[in-house]
């Protein structure tokens, strides 16, 4: 039904925008590129078709309307931050062929865990740290085979009393569904929101987001998210009275399992930690060599199709493993990209930020308060990607009315629209794990209602204090 309204309600809109200008009082550009924009955020939210196939929309229908010049338009899918996570989600690809991943996450939880909580401290650390590099969708899917493993091992151990097992195993599943999205936030490739900052703030402002800018301000805002998590889900809601009787064996026997380092995991390793180092200290290279983070991750990409592999044929990539790529999400880039830039070119900009202008006399705490609680709440039933995608572009008008740095507003609302806990259909982590039947819907509701609280907070905290100190503003 939702696709099926959908379906109707995206062109109604645009017919009704486009061609009844005294509604907005727009000139035909930025009117044009408005009514596109509803009729694609409509397609987006309701998927009346797939995601990536509406993302095409504003490449033929913003020229086609006369939003934005077909250069502008076409130019956005190929943006330098689109290249650079897809040299990103090529990377990842060899993690996840050679099982790497798994042995990282497994290294981890037989490093922390003697009990139930730091076990789940394990898998919190493990969770977050591959899913800085990797989609928080295929860390989920990834780890939650591992948390359902631990469940089983533990239930049949009987370590536990039937209650604490029931607490445990909601908090192991929860603390996978929400670690895979805190972790996104850390880095660049980490969430696609995060992303689409960077790209919106260097193709409207002309302003270069480095990898490692991003991390300093964020890093610190994933270790304290999840060190509220770890607290929240071991020490309040589930909390385990026999924490103790709970070794950290089953981990230990996964790696034996896994055998000792392939040459191949051993390469691939090399080359993530290469291109993760290089990422993260780029910027003291000499300017001279213009190395940008779009390189970094596009020669770490062709570098593991040189590299030859022992047990297969050809090198730790052949070009079969590109089947896995998700050519969709670049797709989605570059739709959002496109409707970015026409909103510059068209001037479309400045009239949302006119129209917002009515919040300037308010303090900034308390817009910055708002505007997180509205985009994280918003998130709970829209994907991230859309709400990014919607938002970048208004956002930087909105600063200009209220007279703030666009950076500020930006970063809201990339941070906030990647955390969303409450529902199993606000994420793709959160959709696998309630998937294992494990987890009643009033858990998860009730962690994440109290989980978007202190986010929402958190996230406020560090856009008003911590962000104008990381980015130098």
């Amino acid at each position: 039904m939702k696709q099926k309204i959908g379906l109707i309600l995206g062109p109604l809109l645009f017919v009704i925008i486009y061609f009844i200008p005294a509604i907005t009082g727009l000139e035909d550009a930025p009117r044009a590129v408005l009514a596109v924009t509803l009729f694609v955020a409509t397609w987006w939210i309701t998927e009346a078709i797939p995601i990536p196939a509406t993302s095409l929309i504003p490449l033929f229908l913003l020229p086609l309307t006369g939003g934005t010049e077909e250069a502008i338009a076409t130019s956005a899918y190929a943006d330098p931050i689109v290249f650079m996570y897809m040299g990103g989600f090529i990377i990842a690809l060899a993690i996840e062929k050679w099982n790497l991943h798994k042995r990282i996450a497994m290294t981890i939880i037989s490093m922390m865990g003697t009990n139930s909580n730091r076990i789940i401290l394990g898998t919190m650390i493990a969770t977050a740290f591959i899913s800085m590099w990797i989609s928080n969708a295929a860390t989920a899917l990834m780890m939650l085979p591992i948390a359902l493993a631990l469940i089983q091992e533990i239930k049949g151990a009987q370590f536990l009393k039937p209650e604490s097992a029931s607490k445990f195993s909601k908090a192991l599943l929860l603390t996978v569904a929400y670690s895979a999205s805190i972790g996104g936030l850390a880095t660049l490739i980490g969430s696609v929101p995060n992303a689409v900052f960077a790209a919106v703030a260097a193709s409207s402002l002309d302003r270069k987001v480095s990898f490692a800018q991003w991390m300093i301000f964020a890093v610190p805002l994933t270790i304290i998210l999840l060190a509220v998590l770890y607290f929240l889900l071991t020490k309040w809601l589930f909390k385990v009275e026999d924490a103790d009787q709970i070794s950290s064996d089953f981990a230990k026997k996964s790696l034996h399992e896994l055998g000792p380092m392939s040459k191949e995991e051993k390469l691939t390793g090399l080359v993530f930690l290469f291109v993760s180092l290089l990422w993260v200290f780029g910027g003291l290279l000499p300017e001279s060599l213009h190395v940008t983070d779009t390189m970094i991750a596009m020669g770490g990409a062709v570098i593991l199709f040189l590299i030859p592999a022992k047990s297969k044929k050809g090198g730790l990539l052949v070009w079969d493993d590109m089947s896995k790529l998700p050519w969709g999400i670049l797709l989605l880039f570059g739709g959002g990209l496109s409707l970015a830039a026409a909103f510059e070119d068209s001037g479309l900009t400045k009239w949302f930020g006119g129209m917002m202008g009515i919040v300037k006399p308010l303090p900034l705490i308390l817009i910055v308060l708002v505007l997180s609680t509205a985009i994280l709440f918003l998130t709970e039933v829209m994907s991230n990607t859309a709400v990014s995608n919607m938002l970048m572009p208004i956002s930087i008008g909105f600063a200009a009315a209220i007279g703030q740095d666009p950076f500020i507003i930006m970063a809201i609302v990339a941070v906030s629209s990647t955390c969303a806990f409450m529902l199993p259909i606000s994420t793709p982590p959160n959709a696998a794990v309630f998937s294992s039947d494990e987890l009643e819907m009033k858990d998860m509701v009730k962690a994440g209602f109290i989980l978007n609280i202190f986010t929402i907070i958190i996230i406020s905290f560090f856009a008003y204090f911590w962000l104008p100190i990381a980015f130098g503003l």
